[in-house]
Parts: C-alpha cells; structure tokens; sequence
C-alpha cells in the first residue's frame, strides 16, 4: 500500500497507485455491469442476491450504493476507507442461506475477479491502453482490499494471467453457468425502470456489457452479437477514449476521485 504522512492522508494507496488511475475514470463505470452480470452467472451468488437484496425494485440505488464503499476503499483516507470495509464486511455475515455464505472465500474469490476482470476490460476499450504490466499491478493492488474483505492471500491466483485462467476454467466447467434467477435480474441492471426514461435509452449499456461479457456468458445471458452490434461496439471504442481524453476534469473523474485530489491539494496527473 501507499505510504504518506499522516497529515496528508492519502489513504490505503495514494494517487500515484495504479488503483486511483483506473478506478477513478467515469467510463470505466460503464463495465461494472460487466462484473454484476459475470457475479450472477454463479448460482450461490445468485441466490444470495435473490434472497437479501431489493434488485426487483431498486436495482440502481443497490449498485450505486455498492460503488460508493468501494470508492470510498480506493479514494477515501485511511479511516473512511476502513469503515467502508467495515461496512461491506458486516453486510457479507448477515447474507447467507442453503447451500451459500457471503462470506465463503471462494466465491468472495469469484467477486473479486470479475471486478478485476471488468475493470481492466473496461479501462482499454473506454478509456484507453494498459500494458500488461500495469494490468498485473492493478491485480496486484487489489488484492490488498480482498484481504480486508475476508479473501485469504494463499488461494489467490498469483498472477493476472493466472486469475484470467481462473476465470476461464470457472465458466468452461460450468461451475458458473447462467440461470433463470441471472437472466431475471441482469433484465433489472440493464433496462432499469426510471419514471420518463424509455428503457430503450439503456440500449448503448447493453451493447457495451455484451461486448466485455466473455462469450459463454453473453450467449447465456441471450444478449445479441451480431454485425450491428459488434459495429455499434467498435464505434464505443474508438469514440469513448477520444471523448475522455479532451472531458474536463468534472465530467471524466468519479466524484470520490475528484475530492481525494483536492484533499491532497493535487492535480490529477
């Protein structure tokens, strides 16, 4: 983690870390539909979300809720980022059911990968290149939040290529396979209902997810990928990162980031 003086505060790893370069870029945002969609793909993740949350009628406000802790982990200082992890550790003990904990390591594991996995996803085709690298090092830095959250340091894949191994082996044995309980609620993620929005307008999302979706996933999901919408997709990649490169600094940057700068009195660089 990042080192800074007390006064400064930089929290758990500093604006100089791979992390706040990443997770800071409001494009990247867009693949986190990416990670809910590959999260339900697992049936007990499924059915913990099924059983313990309100997706059927406050999709939006769940997800905003979630990416607001994890921000708070990346951005915040030292004890905002602690109690989010406090937070997200004492919801993780009260969801549990048949067959499913979220507290079991493994599918914490699973969790955690998706989010890597969507994160980097995201970042090159919305934003712009990363080397192999420092897409290692990302992985590399994240590991240090899921040992917060309960995830033991010993079952993680040492390297990224490793965890994208992982990812491949959970879908092509089917131990992530996409069920009736997925397909209902990535309906609710990716054509949420806000009152004067025609759910149409959430189209673009879907073709972006669909685009980052590994295969296996999207086919199980019934999302289309056909010439239309692998045009539509390379269109979001070659416009995206142009638009994000020349955005003002209130419109490309997360909130959280933003705030976390000018705590430290810094530029973003």
């Amino acid at each position: 983690m990042a080192s800074g003086s007390l006064n400064e505060d930089p929290g758990l790893f500093g604006p100089h870390s791979i992390l706040w370069r990443l997770n800071r870029e409001s494009a990247v945002t867009l693949a986190g539909t990416c990670a809910i969609l590959m999260q339900f793909a697992h049936p007990k993740v499924a059915a913990g979300v099924r059983d313990h949350s309100h997706y059927q009628v406050d999709a939006a406000g769940r997800l905003r809720r979630t990416l607001e802790l994890t921000l708070a982990i990346v951005f915040g200082p030292r004890e905002a980022a602690m109690q989010a992890v406090r937070a997200i550790n004492a919801r993780h003990h009260s969801v549990r059911g048949p067959g499913y904990s979220a507290t079991d390591p493994e599918l914490l594991l699973w969790v955690h990968a998706t989010l890597v996995y969507s994160a980097i996803r995201g970042y090159r085709a919305l934003v712009g290149p990363l080397t192999d690298a420092e897409a290692d090092q990302y992985y590399q830095d994240t590991k240090e939040i899921g040992v917060l959250l309960g995830i033991p340091r010993a079952i993680y894949p040492e390297r990224l290529e490793a965890l994208e191994a992982y990812l491949d082996e959970m879908i092509d044995s089917r131990e992530v396979a996409v069920g009736e309980d997925a397909r209902r609620m990535a309906d609710l993620v990716l054509r949420p209902s806000f009152r004067g929005v025609p759910r149409l307008a959430f189209t673009p999302l879907t073709v972006i997810t669909a685009g980052l979706l590994p295969p296996k996933l999207r086919d199980g999901y019934g999302l289309k990928w056909g010439r239309p919408q692998r045009a539509a997709f390379a269109a979001c990649r070659t416009a995206l990162p142009r638009v994000v490169a020349i955005a003002p600094g209130p419109v490309r940057l997360l909130p959280p980031a933003r705030l976390a700068y000018r705590r430290l009195r810094l530029a973003p660089g």
